[in-house]
């Protein structure tokens, strides 16, 4: 930057920092009135608490270490005069007694056009290597509701590349999506696709509670340098604090706000939904929180709808946010607490299987027990007509399979399953896709129509 455009970007962060404080009600900083330095009582694993401190939940404290050194900190609970404090950063060092200086507000965002091309954690620091980040503006972690009938209704579909997602599993602009699987299933490789194949303006990826050497293989093979040009990654491997990885999923969404609400249509990749929700387990559960369903405290089930409720179009028409969150299905089950909590806030939910990823099909989409809740607003009749014969195809195929195998279904006892017997290499390879291959909603569409018909569909 020239120091002729230096000297303007300052003059402009100075010109809007006045706006602020002139706007500031005065009356709202001193409404928790002096705030008081407090002393560390307490240290039981990553529980700390103090006395002394008048600070309200959510609050940012910094806490004494050995060599000058402060760990950031922030407040989740508290009980007469003791308050819970939870850690951002590493803890080593720490003594009794030690000074805790509390803050009176929540955390905020950095956001602005130069967060797109740049790798962060979720304190906002860069990892990349590259300068630290100029920001435009701040909002918010927690974000700001907005009333659900302001909300500009799903009625445009959005083209992610993938053909069984755009022919069977039509996802809608301003969609939540799950996509729910084991560990290994290809979860990752899916969402790799659709971050280079969906049309959108951004891309806002967050990688909670992942394998730290998946941060690199995801920003560097999957998103590449094109890729990474227009998306924004926040990341917080699984050896971060639990309230990092909660900050994480939390940054990376008031981020995709702030571009929705510049009127850009955004694409929020979250993986995963469940280490997010593990994160709030380890927090409740140090807090005291009682155990409930597997372990979960009541507190997860709170924070996973309003997490996810953030996402979605904008009101009055003012851009949107589709999002994928990956769930993690322990041992494939399906009905593990968090999936199926997932599948009641989300608005549809891609189930990848293990007998079809062994059997070498890729994406392995098992697309008899996926649904799209939107399908009915984007589609026409012809199309879900359409669907709806393949499913029928692929479930009377799948009702018969053992028999199919060993040869002992004779053909004309059931029609739906002869036909599907006619099909099934061509369902096979219509299913199929390479990671290097994208297929656009009208070709997607097209494919489905030569495979039921014999012919493209006719365009309107």
């Amino acid at each position: 930057m020239s120091n002729i455009a230096a000297a303007q970007w300052d003059e402009a962060r100075s010109l809007r920092l006045a706006m602020r404080l002139r706007d500031m009600d005065a009356s709202r900083i001193d409404a928790l009135g002096m705030v008081r330095e407090g002393v560390l009582r307490r240290a039981v694993g990553l529980t700390l608490e103090a006395t002394g401190c008048s600070a309200p939940l959510g609050a940012r404290c910094s806490v004494e270490s050995t060599g000058g050194r402060w760990v950031d900190a922030e407040v989740v609970g508290f009980a007469g005069d003791r308050t819970f404090l939870m850690p951002t950063s590493d803890l080593s060092g720490l003594l009794p007694n030690a000074r805790v200086l509390t803050g009176s507000s929540r955390g905020e965002v950095a956001v602005g056009e130069g967060l797109l091309g740049r790798v962060i954690d979720s304190d906002g620091v860069p990892l990349d290597g590259r300068p630290p980040l100029r920001a435009e503006d701040f909002v918010g972690l927690a974000g700001v509701q907005i009333n659900p009938l302001m909300r500009e209704p799903i009625t445009r579909s959005l083209d992610v590349g993938v053909r069984a997602i755009n022919a069977l599993l039509p996802i809608g602009r301003g969609q939540r999506i799950g996509l729910f699987a084991g560990s290994g299933v290809g979860k990752s490789t899916l969402l790799g696709m659709m971050t280079r194949y969906t049309a959108a303006d951004v891309i806002v990826v967050g990688l909670i509670g992942e394998r730290g050497r998946e941060v690199r293989d995801f920003v560097e093979s999957t998103l590449g340098a094109e890729g990474l040009r227009r998306s924004v990654v926040v990341a917080a491997p699984a050896d971060r604090p639990p309230l990092a990885r909660l900050h994480g999923a939390l940054r990376a969404t008031a981020i995709a706000e702030w571009f929705r609400d510049q009127g850009l249509h955004v694409l929020l990749l979250m993986d995963s939904l469940t280490r997010f929700a593990h994160a709030q387990r380890e927090i409740g559960l140090s807090v005291g929180e009682p155990p409930t369903t597997r372990g979960y405290p009541p507190s997860v089930f709170a924070r996973l709808p309003a997490l996810v409720e953030r996402a979605g179009n904008g009101a009055d028409g003012r851009g949107s946010i589709t999002a994928f969150y990956t769930v993690l299905t322990e041992g494939d089950d399906q009905q593990e607490p968090i999936a199926d909590a997932a599948r009641a806030i989300l608005d549809g939910h891609i189930v990848l299987t293990r007998r079809i990823a062994d059997a070498g099909l890729y994406p392995a989409i098992d697309v008899e027990v996926s649904v799209s809740r939107v399908m009915q607003d984007i589609t026409d009749p012809a199309w879900r007509a359409r669907i709806r014969r393949l499913k029928q195809l692929m479930a009377a195929y799948n009702a018969q399979r053992d028999l199919i195998a060993i040869g002992a279904y004779q053909r004309g006892n059931d029609p739906l399953v002869d036909d599907a017997l006619a099909l099934w290499p061509q369902i096979l390879q219509f299913l199929g896709q390479d990671v290097a291959e994208s297929a656009t909603v009208e070709e997607s569409r097209n494919a489905l129509a030569r495979l039921l018909d014999g012919e493209p569909e006719i365009a309107p």
